[in-house]
């Protein structure tokens, strides 16, 4: 084997054979991906299913907290959890770059392998590509991903006035973490990115029942764009109070800084949750005695008084309306 993938990984022969059964194989095998075939044939008894799809670019595509393998499991995975569905099968497709490194490539692939084991997921098929030196930016992930619903109940349409949003973590921790280490910062900020499997948060969450109006995971353009997602185009709006949005302290020096709101920064570890407001208090309890729930908060309601918008009551006592994320802010953040 090659220190670095060169072009003829990518040919379909021999090259090509030796990079998926000695790198990428090993780590993830079992008996539907073993097979080695154009497709996975599963056995799945459901009458609904949940289909996600996303692809990874992330720069640098390792970063504090996670590399881009451990992101790509969790993106799809919790992209499935959100929606109210038990994950179970991933595909998995590389687009590689001439001169990528093959110890980093075993490093990314092993990532994959303990992600998904912890998030009891199988890799059951996928596909590799490798580019020309220039064309690709080191390594590209898509992932794509099944899931039987468990919990058929969310909507935006299921929220109302007096119902309780609620953050499961501090915000803006990813978008952050990348900042950081792509402006070299990460000796003066120890910020970590939030990269983490969601699903079984989602299910202590999902137990409430339709209590649970909607869950989503507010990847790019933060907690406030995808707020403004759930109150666009409708009569209802949301309130949110700036005292009570956990952010860690690094993450808010380092966002400061950079010129950047934590508020329109990623999470890739963190629910947003909107409840009817009588459960809200023993979910809170429930989150803070589960693994990635510890700091959640109560961060705001839903409202009638601002119709399709975000407000924010700020600790000077005024009061900022909060719109979906203009532009890039943060480009290449998974």
């Amino acid at each position: 084997m090659d220190e670095i993938i060169t072009l003829s990984y990518g040919s379909g022969g021999k090259k090509t054979s030796q990079l998926i059964e000695e790198i990428i194989l090993p780590p993830l095998a079992n008996k539907e991906l073993n097979l080695l075939s154009d497709g996975a044939i599963l056995e799945i008894q459901s009458n609904k299913l949940a289909f996600s799809t996303d692809s990874f670019v992330v720069s640098p595509y390792f970063f504090p907290g996670g590399d881009i393998g451990k992101l790509a499991v969790c993106g799809t995975v919790n992209d499935l959890s959100v929606c109210g569905a038990t994950p179970m099968y991933l595909s998995l497709s590389f687009i590689i770059e001439e001169g990528f490194k093959i110890d980093d490539l075993k490093k990314i692939v092993s990532s994959i392998a303990e992600t998904a084991q912890k998030c009891n997921v199988k890799v059951v098929t996928g596909d590799t590509k490798v580019v020309e030196k220039g064309k690709g930016d080191g390594i590209f992930i898509n992932t794509s991903g099944i899931g039987v619903i468990k919990y058929d109940f969310l909507g935006k349409d299921k929220i109302a006035e007096g119902d309780t949003v609620i953050v499961t973590g501090t915000v803006g921790d990813h978008g952050a973490a990348i900042m950081a280490s792509r402006n070299k910062l990460v000796d003066e900020f120890t910020v970590k990115s939030d990269c983490a499997p969601l699903n079984e948060l989602a299910e202590l969450i999902l137990l409430y029942g339709n209590k649970v109006k909607i869950l989503r995971d507010p990847t790019r353009g933060g907690i406030a764009t995808t707020l403004n997602e759930f109150v666009e185009g409708g009569h209802l709006s949301i309130e949110l109070y700036e005292e009570s949005i956990p952010i860690n302290d690094e993450t808010n020096s380092l966002c400061e800084i950079l010129g950047i709101d934590p508020l329109y920064s990623a999470n890739e570890g963190k629910i947003l949750a909107i409840v009817d407001s009588s459960i809200a208090d023993n979910l809170i309890n429930d989150l803070h005695n589960s693994d990635y729930g510890k700091n959640a908060k109560i961060i705001g309601k839903v409202t009638k008084n601002y119709p399709a918008k975000v407000v924010l009551h700020t600790l000077l006592g005024g009061k900022r309306i909060l719109s979906k994320l203009t532009g890039a802010q943060l480009p290449r953040i998974c």
